[in-house]
């Protein structure tokens, strides 16, 4: 996060002399969504560190399958022509599109992914595949006794990630 003053070992015979470099802090940031507003703070704080880092951004989402009753009732209620659209993971592509159009309007490169499955695990399984230097994820859920009885994304994460993790407060 900026410029770091750096002495270096000149060449044998010559002076001393202080060097200039731009250290990247962090490359690949991971962050995960499911379209809460507190999950969508989380996004627009990672938008903005991967800006001022120059990092790329990783966006996460779980999802469980829509049952085959629901999507069958919605396709025959649409239109012939968008019945294609609708599948099993329509709802998390839209909550992905929506974090990457954030990230796009702040110049951010952005990638995202739909994981079927529990959320922490999908953030964990992306984080490591993507060799991320730093997963952001908000701190929703964890107040309470509810965290240590039935446990939290940002709890499960912290305790298995990859690479440094940073909790954001979004609540």
């Amino acid at each position: 996060m900026g410029m770091i003053q750096r002495a270096e070992r000149p060449p044998h015979g010559e002076a001393w002399t202080t060097a200039t470099r731009r250290v990247t802090l962090f490359k690949s940031i991971v962050v995960g969504t499911d379209g809460s507003d507190t999950a969508t703070q989380a996004v627009r704080q990672a938008v903005e560190l991967a800006h001022s880092v120059g990092a790329t951004l990783e966006i996460v989402s779980a999802y469980e399958p829509v049952p085959a009753q629901r999507l069958n009732e919605e396709r025959r209620q649409a239109p012939e022509d968008l019945q294609w659209a609708i599948s099993p993971r329509e709802d998390v592509d839209a909550t992905l599109e929506a974090a990457a159009e954030v990230a796009r309007q702040a110049g951010i490169e952005a990638a995202v992914y739909a994981r079927q499955g529990d959320p922490a695990d999908a953030i964990l399984d992306v984080a490591e595949e993507r060799e991320a230097d730093l997963i952001i994820v908000g701190n929703k859920g964890m107040t309470g006794a509810k965290r240590f009885l039935l446990g939290s994304v940002p709890n499960k994460v912290s305790h298995h990630a990859p690479c440094s993790v940073l909790i954001m407060r979004t609540t």
